[in-house]
């Protein structure tokens, strides 16, 4: 048996799952010649250089659009997030909510004891149209600032989401599970008779609908601005494919509980990185990393895959002509975009895969968000209450979630356990609470009892969160996400790190501009700077003048002078809007079979007449869950299963990783 070559493009999030389960899978059957055995090759290429060790150092730390930042570049200190931040937590019930292969890997890298909560405010601070309020705050008495159809200015933004499905899911019919959402891509539609001055009638596909569209037919200007300003994403409300939307922006799953990881999230890919290094030499296999190297463009031939590379520093220029027998492409829409550019002029005969029309339209089938985040470090947390005193509107960072997880820690305390299966309700789990006398009435309610004080002190630590906001605004900062005191060493000063600034699409160019300052002219074409793989930015002190005149006004009122806020210690931004991602996050466009174009693009070739190649595309642009790295995680398993014989990690029997036929 020859030996064979497979190569990865991408040591994102995509690219090393795909390493690991290359590595660490199982065969579906006895005898496969698909999987890596000794004496075969393994390739990882990196355009950019992670620090993953430090036998493998580099720019910034790992997970392409995940960027955990330290303050001073120092691990022991304090840290934010200037990209992914989370994961869904899954409890492992064939039916209950969350990330299932993300959970999966942390438990697998042993990093469930690094896993800690980062859930979102039960009452979150709003600025909008220059009126502070908290979401509780918000009635027919203190409306917000809009004119909204039926009076929705009344209720949270959020209950914007809600009015938009109704034209065909109800709290009490829709799909629940991954598998029914998949089913509702193909065939959901409007199940309800519209108004005559509707847009769209009853029995309109929602996947032939965008959904900017479909919300303001459903909600007017003023109310589709309302939810548009109050959610804190523009990404949310972009005209996107409305059945995926729906499952987006679903407000009737159950609450579902948001981890980190205690070191940071770019700690998973170091620990997939020491784990892929391990089991390579293990089993024998050769794996090559090679940073600093991308991939430039890849034909099918006779006698394999034939692919070149680039390197950073010359990246118009051809370094190396290769071959391999299978190739992952773990890259966004952007960055295959450019190696079917190169390819298109290759001079080298062969299957052009990617420039198929066909392929060409699938991969044109996704939205490209732009994304823009500024993190800043100061000495005090001057956001939060204190005894002293604090801000005029400061954010409300305590919460009461118990969730089936605390259920499990009281039942080993010894609470009693017919109070346990009492408040284990709908009610309660998963339901945050905004302050501790809400969430004990809530409990003593469905107990019919009064709580001792032994008792209310065991509840009351299990389901206290610390959450991280956020806090919305319309203003160009857009949601503040406060990180604080996180840093392993306790002995040091402290210091108390947010995410000043959390834009997406129309907002993020606001911040460009300031950039450079007043007085300096731009000499990088945007087309060139590769500032995400660099890392984390410094900004310059207009851009923290400005943020600090924002802030200011979201925490001490409209025109409060900027000096409110204190100096930070450290500013810096990544521009995700920058090659090689072009984009923050994706999402399906309206016109399109979503399921078809997972089930196809994955691997490409399949669009093609006659045609049958090992080139592969994983990662969360194509996936169920865009945005996420369970998106990333998903995609790369069901091509590991489907087309290399991997058993799948987990039951996908309520789960598919992505859409089935």
């Amino acid at each position: 048996m020859s030996t064979k070559t497979y190569s990865i493009f991408g040591a994102g999030a995509a690219g090393l799952y795909t390493a690991w389960r290359l590595l660490d899978g199982t065969s579906k059957n006895k005898k496969n010649e698909k999987l890596l055995v000794k004496g075969d090759i393994l390739e990882l290429y990196d355009w950019g250089k992670y620090d993953f060790s430090k036998k493998n150092p580099g720019t910034r730390e790992p997970g392409a659009r995940v960027c955990t930042w330290h303050y001073k570049d120092n691990k022991d200190n304090s840290y934010l997030e200037l990209g992914g931040m989370r994961y869904l937590y899954w409890d492992g019930t064939p039916k209950g909510p969350g990330h299932r292969l993300v959970t999966k890997a942390i438990e697998k890298l042993d990093l469930k004891k690094d896993s800690i909560p980062f859930n979102e405010s039960a009452d979150p601070l709003m600025s909008l149209r220059s009126k502070n309020m908290y979401i509780s705050d918000v009635t027919s008495n203190q409306p917000a600032p809009y004119a909204a159809n039926n009076y929705g200015e009344d209720a949270p933004p959020d209950d914007g989401f809600t009015v938009i499905q109704s034209v065909a899911i109800t709290q009490d019919s829709g799909p629940v599970t991954r598998r029914e959402w998949c089913k509702f891509y193909e065939d959901g539609k409007i199940n309800i008779e519209m108004p005559e001055s509707s847009i769209f009638k009853k029995g309109d596909l929602l996947k032939e609908i965008g959904y900017w569209n479909l919300g303001y037919d459903m909600l007017g200007q003023e109310g589709f601005s309302y939810l548009s300003d109050g959610n804190g994403y523009s990404s949310n409300v972009v005209n996107s494919n409305s059945a995926q939307s729906f499952n987006v922006n679903d407000e009737f799953t159950p609450g579902t509980e948001y981890k980190t990881l205690i070191k940071g999230y770019s700690s998973l890919f170091d620990s997939l990185f020491e784990e892929v290094e391990k089991l390579a030499k293990q089993k024998g296999i050769t794996l090559n990393y090679y940073p600093n190297t991308r991939l430039r463009s890849i034909l099918h031939t006779k006698s394999g895959i034939h692919f070149t590379t680039a390197k950073r520093e010359s990246p118009d220029k051809l370094a190396e002509s290769k071959k391999c027998d299978a190739a992952f492409l773990a890259m966004p829409r952007a960055a295959i975009e450019l190696v079917a550019e190169a390819t298109r002029y290759s001079d080298t005969e062969g299957m052009d895969v990617l420039n198929h029309e066909k392929v060409q339209l699938y991969l044109e089938s996704v939205i490209m968000e732009p994304s823009y985040k500024i993190g800043m470090f100061f000495k005090t947390p001057w956001w939060r209450e204190t005894p002293d005193g604090g801000p005029t509107y400061p954010a409300k960072l305590t919460s009461y979630f118990l969730t089936l997880e605390g259920i499990a820690k009281l039942k080993k305390e010894n609470f009693p356990a017919e109070y346990l299966n009492k408040i284990n309700n709908p009610a309660i789990i998963g339901i945050p609470f905004n302050d501790k006398a809400s969430f004990i009435a809530a409990v003593e309610n469905a107990i019919q009892e009064r709580l001792t004080f032994k008792q209310e002190s065991q509840i009351l630590t299990v389901a206290e969160l610390d959450t991280i906001g956020p806090s919305i605004t319309d203003m160009p900062i857009r949601q503040v996400v406060y990180f604080g005191d996180n840093a392993r060493n306790e002995k040091g000063d402290k210091v108390y790190g947010i995410l000043a600034s959390y834009d997406d699409i129309q907002y993020s160019t606001f911040w460009k501009a300031l950039e450079l300052g007043p007085k300096a002219t731009r000499k990088i074409p945007e087309s060139r700077d590769c500032q995400p793989l660099e890392g984390p930015r410094k900004a310059t002190p207009v851009m923290v003048k400005m943020l600090r005149s924002q802030l200011a006004a979201l925490h001490f009122g409209p025109q409060t002078d900027y000096s409110a806020v204190p100096e930070p210690l450290e500013t810096k931004y990544m521009d995700w809007s920058l090659p090689p991602f072009n984009a923050g996050y994706h999402a399906y466009k309206s016109h399109y079979n979503l399921g078809d174009v997972q089930r196809k693009i994955r691997k490409p070739s399949q669009l093609v007449p006659k045609t049958d190649c090992d080139i592969f595309i994983v990662g969360e642009t194509y996936s169920n869950d865009q945005a996420w790295v369970e998106g990333a995680f998903c995609t790369a398993e069901s091509v590991l299963n489907d087309f290399f014989g991997i058993e799948p990690i987990i039951d996908e029997k309520y789960y598919p990783f992505i859409s089935p036929e």
